[in-house]
């Protein structure tokens, strides 16, 4: 089995180093990341500016671009022919709600899947209001878990467009409840931008406000991993509202 690995926050992230280490066990994997962290970038491709492709070590590959330029590089130049699997993480910090539209761990994984290859994003939970230190992020345990999603969806028919995203609480293997599913829920986060003035009395603001909570739906991604289970959650690439669709129709007829 050929996989590609990639992820958001850099080619020498701990969390990408740990799925490695674990995704070997199921085949040859190349890793293809970006060289300095490209968290929150969303689904990007470099069109302004040229590429380079660095080789850092064994198997290990950093591209000057977006995760998403990561796969599409690393499937053109690094394959002879397309991976098995595309596999993003492990994000420092979970991708949950409408996290996914900014993430670029999820974006990486959606552009595998949307060359048609079973594509899959890792997040661990990571409390961010009470940081610890790197080593003690239990990447151990969201490398474990994906591994054992991975192996057990290997024979399920996964539609052509649609990939998993799993997110893990930071816990020991041993405190993990389990796996389950979930829908994707809904997040909320301050609104603040902070203005300051640089050093020549120029404006210059910080936007991203803090995480604040989640809408309380028990059936929720959000709410699976606050109990503490790791989610899985299939993410189709058509966010076509249907029913809105309908309703339209009606006004505009067909």
């Amino acid at each position: 089995m050929k996989i590609l690995l990639c992820n958001d926050d850099g080619v020498h992230a701990p969390g990408i180093d740990a799925l490695y280490k674990e995704l070997k066990k199921l085949g040859s994997v190349k890793v293809v990341a970006p060289m300095e962290e490209k968290s929150t970038t969303g689904h990007s491709l470099t069109i302004s500016k040229p590429l380079r492709l660095f080789s850092i070590k064994k198997d290990f590959y950093g591209v000057d671009g977006s995760p998403a330029d990561c796969v599409y590089v690393g499937m053109k130049e690094l394959f002879k022919s397309p991976p098995d699997l595309v596999v993003s993480g492990i994000n420092r910090g979970a991708n949950l709600g409408q996290d996914v539209y900014y993430s670029g761990t999820v974006s990486a994984a959606r552009e595998g899947c949307m060359m048609g290859i079973r594509s899959y994003a890792v997040s661990l939970d990571v409390d961010f209001k009470n940081r610890k230190p790197e080593n003690r992020l239990h990447y151990p345990s969201a490398a474990k878990f994906a591994i054992k999603v991975i192996k057990q969806t290997l024979g399920i028919d996964i539609p052509k467009f649609t990939l998993l995203n799993i997110n893990v609480p930071d816990l020991p293997v041993s405190k993990i409840k389990g796996i389950d599913l979930g829908r994707q829920g809904f997040r909320f986060y301050g609104s603040d931008v902070v203005k300051r003035v640089d050093h020549r009395g120029r404006d210059y603001y910080w936007v991203g406000g803090q995480y604040t909570g989640y809408v309380k739906d028990p059936e929720t991604d959000c709410r699976k991993v606050d109990l503490g289970y790791v989610c899985v959650t299939p993410l189709k690439l058509d966010t076509t509202d249907y029913s809105c669709l309908d309703s339209l129709k009606q006004v505009f007829g067909e």
